[in-house]
């Protein structure tokens, strides 16, 4: 399999120092964060002493992640005429913000501090197509107050009275991924394609179906035993929940490899039932799905996907909440949350694996062993808002996959994903044909 090249833009380890009294020193600060134009990002940014020399202990603090894609990069090289390459497209701008984040859309949050900016050169790693090494734009403190700080070619030196100290580092490295499309939606069972650039070529094939959960019954046993682990959990989180109400419940996903071998499964492990009195799967009862993988004859838990429906506020529509765990090897293991979050059921949106992200680093200490590899960009899947089904888009970092296998377990938890936002469907509203059964109640 090839590999499509990406490259992630990286703005961390920020500190601030306040030179100008008063002293905010007890309010909170925080900067807003813009790469062309890619959707602002916010973080929170420590104040450290204004006679101190050195930066809190962040160095791998990550505040702004910003991702480009083979597309992104051949346009920054010129080779894409869907728009022409300006330079205001490659400006980062981080503006900093005295107070509390928060507000509502229409009203500002926090004073603005000052700001940072600066144009980056990303033209020779794109014309590379982002094989470079990485690339450390800046490092280090600039002063920010009534002017903006600027950096790079053509900045005029300015002098001002400063009324701050901003330190941070920004730089590129390249990220390569292997990128997958299901040729379909997923109760039809389609071929799930590799992209790369133009080209699509078959690497799998799905296979769904349904049928009524019974605890502990993933798959048949008479086409693979299940291990000790697969056991475990599954009589941990399958077991049925045989209440009054509207559930949907017995889905399963089967991915297979060209020759028709099973490697990987997404199944129901637990069904998605309606809170009693309403149409609504909530988070204190959430569905979930069981990830496993082939190994020895047996088929080997490797992660659970919890989903339920998030209520919107006043004049938001509502999301499908979800929290993936990363399941230990044996039966004595800790398990990992990798990620929790929301998707929109109206526009959709992006699940994503990425402990480095910049909602933080993982906060597990010494996960051990395999849970180990799991650093930097694992994972993300773009999915359409519910009802709509549609060709889900995969990308998996390159550094964790070694085989096909390795692929196909991120393809099936895809597939869980994407089946989710169906599951978690109000029930007064009634699923695609193919996901519907006589069996089951809508």
């Amino acid at each position: 399999m090839d590999r499509c090249p990406f490259v992630r833009i990286i703005v961390g380890n920020l500190a601030l120092k306040v030179l100008v009294p008063p002293a905010p020193s007890a309010s909170p600060c925080f900067a807003k964060i813009r790469f062309g134009k890619f959707p602002q990002q916010t973080a929170n940014v420590p104040i450290v002493a204004s006679d101190g020399n050195s930066v809190l202990d962040s160095t791998d603090s990550v505040a702004g992640l910003f991702h480009l894609s083979k597309v992104d990069l051949d346009r920054i090289a010129g080779k894409s005429s869907l728009f022409a390459s300006s330079a205001s497209r490659h400006k980062l701008n981080v503006s900093i913000y005295i107070g509390s984040q928060g507000g509502s859309f229409w009203l500002s949050s926090g004073k603005l501090l000052g700001k940072f900016t600066m144009r980056l050169d990303l033209k020779g790693i794109a014309k590379d197509g982002g094989t470079r090494e990485a690339i450390e734009f800046h490092s280090g403190w600039v002063s920010i107050g009534k002017k903006t700080a600027k950096i790079g070619k053509g900045s005029p030196s300015s002098s001002w009275s400063s009324v701050a100290q901003l330190y941070l580092t920004v730089k590129a490295e390249p990220d390569p991924r292997f990128v997958f499309e299901f040729d379909g939606v997923l109760e039809c069972s389609p071929q799930v394609l590799q992209v790369q650039g133009k080209m699509r070529q078959p690497v799998f094939t799905c296979k769904f179906s349904r049928r009524n959960a019974v605890d502990g019954d993933v798959c048949s046993r008479a086409a693979v035993s299940e291990s000790r682990s697969a056991r475990k959990w599954l009589s941990s989180l399958g077991s049925e929940r045989e209440q009054p109400g509207k559930e949907r419940k017995g889905w399963s996903v089967t991915i297979h490899d060209l020759s028709g071998s099973p490697v990987a499964l997404a199944s129901m492990v637990t069904p998605f039932v309606a809170t009693p009195g309403t149409d609504r799967v909530n988070r204190s009862n959430p569905g979930a799905w069981l990830v496993l993988r082939p190994g020895d004859g047996t088929w080997t838990s490797w992660g659970r996907l919890e989903a339920w429906r998030e209520r919107g506020g006043a004049g938001a529509g509502d999301s499908l909440g979800y929290r993936f765990v990363l399941l230990p090897d044996d039966t004595v293991g800790t398990s990992i949350n990798l990620s929790e979050s929301t998707i929109s059921t109206v526009k959709g949106g992006q699940f994503v694996i990425d402990p480095t992200g910049a909602t933080g680093k993982s906060s597990t200490p010494d996960p051990g062993r395999h849970f180990s590899t799991y650093r930097g960009f694992v994972m993300s899947v773009t999915v359409a808002g519910e009802g709509r089904g549609g060709r889900s888009r995969v990308e998996v970092g390159a550094q964790h996959i070694r085989s096909s296998e390795d692929a196909a377990v991120f393809v099936a938890l895809a597939a869980a994903v994407e089946l989710s936002m169906d599951a978690c469907r109000l029930f007064s509203q009634r699923l695609r044909k193919g996901l519907s059964a006589p069996d089951l109640l809508r």
